[in-house]
């Protein structure tokens, strides 16, 4: 199998290369071709090195902070020789607001830095391979742990005007469930049905208040793979059944700055 041959570069007068030069071996590492083409390079010139060099991916480093310049101009000059098929990625010392910006102008992916070697490398596999991960369709629901269901409806249904969905039982997870439908989502009032509950741990723990926030997605069984392939920690690395005959998986909180997500793929209507 040819191997994934990536352009790194460093445009404009950045003079500092140590990243790049880590980056590119990481790469390497994980079996890609990486071609460097040093330091204070125009757009132009990059353009012509990746198009010559048959890249399939071109990497830009950046850490003066001219990146909403020179990045898009790359973006530009390949286009301009006719080879806007060959992705754009980024990283350096790019603040967040920037990335909306790049992204807007045709740079693929940004890698902020502290982003691990390893996430950059399988990103670039699943780009080629065209299997990078998708935003989730919307939130699913927001989970919230309380002692009664009966208790707390009165809030929900009269207070807030919310429709009651449905009410069911999910056996697997020793828990009561109650939908509360709100817009295209929905509020998922948790009851622990015993002590073995994760929802009763967690109100001993906590207390009542919100418990997870889950997520709709498409392919959950290929998600979870990928997650586990960038060294995401899941709570499950397998779908098992939810409610409204659904499939459904945790990542764990420590990989998310302490927020529980669910993921949730929603079966078919017969």
């Amino acid at each position: 199998m040819k191997p994934i041959r990536v352009l790194i570069a460093k445009p404009g007068l950045d003079g500092h290369d140590r990243g790049a030069l880590i980056i590119a071996q990481a790469l390497r590492d994980h079996g890609m071709e990486v071609i460097y083409t040093g330091l204070r390079q125009s757009a132009v010139q990059i353009a012509r090195a990746a198009i010559q060099e048959d890249v399939d991916v071109v990497g830009l480093s950046s850490l003066s902070g001219a990146h909403k310049s020179l990045f898009p101009k790359v973006v530009e000059a390949l286009a301009d020789q006719g080879a806007s098929d060959i992705p754009v990625i980024g990283g350096g010392v790019i603040p967040a607001e920037d990335i909306p910006y790049l992204e807007e102008k045709g740079v693929q992916k940004i890698f902020t830095s502290g982003s691990p070697t390893d996430a950059i490398a399988i990103y670039i596999k699943q780009l080629i391979d065209q299997e990078t991960i998708e935003s989730p369709n919307k939130i699913a629901h927001i989970g919230i742990a309380v002692e009664s269901i009966d208790a707390v409806l009165p809030f929900y249904q009269h207070t807030l005007g919310l429709e009651l969905a449905a009410v069911e039982e999910v056996q697997s997870e020793q828990v009561r469930v109650a939908f509360l439908r709100i817009g295209e989502t929905m509020f998922e009032l948790l009851e622990p049905l015993s002590d073995e509950s994760s929802i009763q741990t967690f109100l001993t723990k906590k207390g009542e208040g919100i418990h997870h926030i889950a997520l709709e997605v498409e392919g959950i069984e290929k998600r979870l793979k990928q997650y586990k392939e960038q060294g995401i920690r899941l709570i499950n690395e397998e779908p098992k059944p939810g409610a409204h005959n659904s499939q459904i998986a945790f990542i764990h909180p420590k990989a998310s700055n302490g927020v529980l997500f669910e993921l949730c793929e929603h079966g078919k209507e017969d």
